[in-house]
């Protein structure tokens, strides 16, 4: 009877051993990498705690066997061999790095086809300002909650099959029909298990990989397909890198929400019917928590069909979503802003036939010290560079409109833009825009912009999500603004690919604005239409025929 327990104790010891042997000897070559080897303490193959690794077998049981062995050693290495490992929860722990070799794929395990479940959301909130896809990480593939010093690198795949691309809504005070857990007499676990979408969701996941209230996580190098709602979602996550992923899915790509200190770059991310990098400070910590510190620099970032940037193909995609503009795959910060932003850096980065860059604030919260650089964007199918600021205010009773100050963009040259969408910013009447700057901006649209364009009054919408698509095509070929305050448009050259009737800047409400080094096919008479704005200087604007 105890033949078979020391017979695994010691296949599980030879095994690490011989993995440790192996890498060791790769690195003996290059004296600084077998330096940083030393450091990591041993190593524990996957295969020796009884995973297998053919497709059929579910092998999360022996994965976080692995995991667990390191970290009560006080930390290690576990390796994922080449193979195709079906799984569902794998849980992070302190200290431990997760190698996945290449060759190595985890596969998400689908609840209906398969034996076993994932582990049950987490959070049972009064009110949920976020989509349930947001408010939880325990029902993902590969999650860690509250751990320290962990990674996940490698040249292997995370291969999402079986998670949700969809799931519940938001529940809070401005739903129609709703009622606190409070006011039912009832707990938040109580009033979320009554919706039956809720329910329906148990012992499923959405999210490739979910990680709440970690320190010092690494994700790298390795390739991400079909990864569910979310195929990275960081809530509260201090000191991370995520570097070199390459992700083909068909919802998000990277979210960061209520994280510091965070550095994203060399990233491919396609991304069509969703953001493909995107920024947020939403509820799910149940409280208001700033996003700060983040660097974006090196990125991709594209809306082409799923799987078209793995196979090399890069085919169109028919996605057009709700408001039936085209793709998205954008990079964006705001989707929810209850928190607020500062001291971002989006900076070195490509975008193509996808959405445009969106920043904003919706829910409150302040956001600056934003800086957007050096990016070359092709083909964007909607406003290549928009600000915007609204009231939704989906967060707690009492919550007022925020302020969104302080972005600069510079160094930007935008190819093929859609001409009903040009660059701009757009406040609030109680909520302007303030202090966003624009330097050397070169954009180049179609054109074919009619009398009757430039004669639109686009809808001046309070309340709504940070999507600016409800306004239609704009009354500018080249940059329009609504209610700002201290704007400056400096060295921005913008071409036509036809004619185009509409001016090429429209100020709507504006206070205070600097306009100088301007180039244009519209004469100078005729460049610039401040409708209802003041205290506005030009300088140098010309055109160049």
């Amino acid at each position: 009877m105890n033949g078979a327990p020391r017979r695994l104790r010691a296949e599980a010891e030879l095994s690490r051993r011989a993995v440790a042997i192996g890498l060791g000897a790769a690195l003996l070559s290059q004296p600084a990498l077998a330096q940083a080897a030393r450091s990591l303490g041993a190593f524990y193959d996957v295969r020796a705690y009884g995973a297998r690794g053919e497709g059929k077998t579910i092998d999360n049981h022996a994965i976080n066997r692995a995991i667990e062995a390191a970290t009560k050693a006080g930390g290690g290495t576990v390796v994922v061999p080449p193979g195709r490992y079906l799984c569902f929860s794998i849980r992070l722990r302190d200290n431990v790095t997760i190698v996945l070799t290449a060759g190595a794929v985890i596969e998400a395990a689908d609840p209906v086809a398969h034996k076993g479940a994932y582990d049950e959301p987490e959070n049972d909130m009064e009110e949920q300002f976020q989509d349930f896809g947001i408010t939880h990480v325990h029902n993902s593939l590969i999650y860690g909650d509250g751990v320290s010093n962990v990674a996940i690198v490698g040249r292997g795949m995370i291969h999402g099959l079986g998670l949700d691309r969809e799931g519940p809504g938001d529940r809070w005070h401005n739903k129609p029909g709703w009622k606190s857990p409070t006011e039912l007499g009832i707990t938040p676990r109580e009033a979320r298990l009554r919706d039956p979408k809720e329910r329906a969701v148990l012992g499923r996941a959405n999210k490739s990989i979910g990680l709440r209230n970690c320190h010092n996580v690494v994700l790298r190098d390795f390739v991400v397909l079909q990864g569910g709602h979310f195929c990275v979602i960081a809530h509260g996550v201090t000191n991370m890198t995520i570097d070199n992923l390459t992700i083909d899915t068909d919802r998000d790509g990277i979210d960061i929400d209520c994280c510091r200190d965070v550095r994203v770059s060399n990233c491919i991310v396609n991304a069509p019917k969703d953001d493909a990098i995107v920024l947020k400070s939403s509820y799910a910590l149940d409280r208001k928590v700033i996003c700060e510190d983040v660097t974006v620099i090196g990125c991709k970032t594209m809306g082409y069909a799923m799987g078209s940037l793995l196979d090399g193909t890069y085919r169109q995609s028919s996605y057009s979503s709700v408001d039936s503009v085209g793709p998205l795959g954008r990079i964006k910060l705001g989707t929810e802003s209850n928190g607020g932003f500062r001291n971002i850096q989006i900076t070195n980065c490509t975008c193509e036939n996808s959405r445009g860059i969106l920043i904003g604030v919706v829910d409150g919260g302040t956001l600056e010290d934003v800086l957007i650089s050096g990016i070359t964007m092709r083909n964007p199918v909607n406003h290549p560079l928009f600000v915007h600021q609204a009231a939704r205010l989906r967060a707690p009773a009492g919550t007022t409109v925020g302020k969104c100050r302080r972005v600069k963009f510079s160094d930007i040259n935008v190819s093929g833009a859609d001409p009903r969408y040009p660059c701009g910013v757009a406040g609030i009447a109680d909520g302007p825009v303030e202090d966003v700057s624009f330097a050397n901006i070169d954009v180049t649209s179609r054109g074919g912009g009619t009398a009757e364009d430039a004669a639109r009054v686009p809808e001046d919408r309070r309340v709504t999500s940070l999507e600016v698509s409800f306004m239609g095509t704009l009354p500018a070929h080249g940059f329009f603004a609504r209610h700002a305050r201290r704007l400056i448009l400096r060295d921005m050259t913008f071409r036509t690919e036809a004619p185009d009737a509409r001016p090429t800047i429209v100020l709507d409400d504006v206070r205070g604005a600097i306009i100088d080094g301007i180039v244009s096919q519209r004469p100078r008479t005729t460049a610039i239409d401040a409708r209802g704005s003041s205290d506005v200087t030009t300088g140098d604007i010309r055109n160049f025929g």
